[in-house]
């Protein structure tokens, strides 16, 4: 009988174990099509809430998020998941994303830190 415990219940923790690859992806490939200057395929990475509050009036997102001169992203060094939220941390920036049925999209990006305080993000929703 405890055998049978043991070997279901790490059948279950297997079963729970969180994806931390696919948003470390997400996140590398946002910012391989922002280091490439493909803005509109980075702008697509976005979720819309953010990609439709980038822009001034008079601008697309891919020319707000060229502006922005967003640092590189570099190799990953963390990542959390919450849910369909997660953060991961690149050698030069903190990236954001929410998880659709599509995949893992950028709410925010260009993010640093402020001790107690919520994260400065220069592209956000």
């Amino acid at each position: 009988m405890r055998l049978a415990f043991a070997v279901l219940a790490l059948a279950l923790a297997a079963g729970c174990a969180v994806d931390t690859t696919s948003p470390a992806r997400a996140a590398e490939r946002f910012h391989a099509a922002v280091a490439a200057k493909q803005d509109e395929a980075a702008c697509a990475m976005l979720t819309r809430t953010t990609a439709e509050k980038l822009p001034d009036p008079d601008e697309t997102c891919a020319q707000a998020l060229a502006a922005l001169k967003l640092g590189p992203g570099g190799r990953v060094t963390g990542v959390e998941v919450w849910g369909a939220d997660a953060l991961v941390r690149l050698q030069g920036d903190t990236v954001f994303l929410h998880q659709f049925t599509d995949g893992w999209r950028v709410t925010a990006a260009g993010c640093e830190p402020r001790h107690d305080l919520p994260y400065d993000c220069e592209v956000e929703d």
